[in-house]
């Protein structure tokens, strides 16, 4: 039996059969979720791993309707201060910001790729989140919420966001930015 964990998005742990093995989710350029990225160049895999990295810092900073940061944010106010620390200009609300960059699929997506939320198909987006990690389309993000602020979520593990997921974009790479 093998199960992937994220505590936190601090720890990266393996069970197997009772035996635990942890690292430390830290990234660099040969290492982490994206030594198996599909990436372009080694300052685009830098500036992913300083996108997971830095927004990681604000994990339980508090929500805000349209706050930008740094003391508290909404969904697209976080993607926008945590994409600027990058040099990467985005659009103040998320409806906005799906419009940019290039769209990707759940599979490809990669750690600070962006992933949009509908309520509905036709709907119009109301959240977004920052990819951390994707173990073969099992997406991790970092996102504001209203009742919880920053955290971190494992998409499979939420009914309710899992079910509102409608598209990724990568506003990173040479595509995107």
């Amino acid at each position: 039996m093998l199960k992937r964990c994220f505590l936190q998005g601090i720890l990266s742990c393996t069970v197997l059969v009772g035996l635990v093995s942890c690292s430390a989710f830290t990234q660099s350029a040969d290492k982490g979720p994206l030594a198996e990225a599909r990436t372009s160049s080694k300052k685009e895999i830098k500036v992913r791993n300083g996108i997971v990295d830095f927004s990681q810092e604000y994990v339980g900073s508090k929500y805000r309707s349209a706050s930008k940061g740094p003391n508290s944010f909404d969904c697209s106010g976080f993607v926008h201060y945590v994409m600027k620390n990058f040099d990467i200009e985005m659009a103040g609300s998320s409806a906005s910001q799906e419009s940019q960059g290039k769209k990707v699929s759940k599979q490809e997506a990669q750690p600070g790729d962006l992933v949009f939320f509908r309520r509905s198909k036709g709907g119009r987006v109301f959240h977004v989140a920052i990819v951390l990690d994707n173990d073969n389309g099992d997406i991790t993000v970092i996102h504001s919420t209203s009742g919880r602020g920053v955290v971190i979520d494992r998409l499979k593990d939420s009914a309710y966001w899992r079910s509102k997921v409608m598209s990724f974009r990568n506003v990173v790479g040479k595509a995107g930015a």
